[in-house]
């Protein structure tokens, strides 16, 4: 369920591309330089510090030296979905390592070779499945691929 938080809509804007910008640890954090992230959004460093203040006291972000860090009540306000995913790979023996280089860039969290009727398996968020499907859908070398997404996790 989505939290109301009374945002500006440059706000959101901020802290939806402050999301895809982020690389998930389960903390999803922007290591970039404020100058530049003002540069990106098209606002002043100091515009951009007004509201980085506003979404750290809504408790939408931490903020520390170098660093963004957006906390669960932005993914909620986002609707970004949280639930892990597997993605089952099968490839062709004679691409491995060039489908292996292009998934290593792909917004995957883990990525297990393994033995058996696939190949790898990779983890990642459901909030970027679709993405994912459809990037290796195009990849040369992907013959197959089986999705599935959690829904419980019993033990962790």
């Amino acid at each position: 369920m989505k939290e109301s938080v009374p945002l500006t809509q440059r706000q959101r804007e901020i802290l939806y591309r402050l999301y895809l910008m982020s690389r998930s640890l389960r903390v999803y954090t922007v290591d970039k330089p404020q100058s530049e992230l003002a540069k990106e959004l098209g606002i002043t460093r100091q515009a951009l510090n007004m509201h980085l203040h506003r979404l750290k006291e809504e408790g939408l972000v931490r903020t520390g030296r170098g660093f963004i860090e957006l906390t669960s009540k932005a993914l909620e306000v986002l609707g970004v979905e949280r639930a892990n995913s597997f993605v089952f790979v099968k490839i062709e023996p004679r691409l491995r390592e060039q489908v292996y280089a292009k998934i290593m860039k792909m917004p995957v969290e883990q990525i297990y070779r393994v033995t058996g009727d696939v190949d790898l398996i990779l983890v990642l968020e459901q909030g970027v499945l679709a993405d994912v499907l459809r990037e290796l859908s195009k990849m040369e070398g992907v013959i197959h691929t089986s999705s599935h997404i959690v829904i419980e996790a019993i033990k962790e």
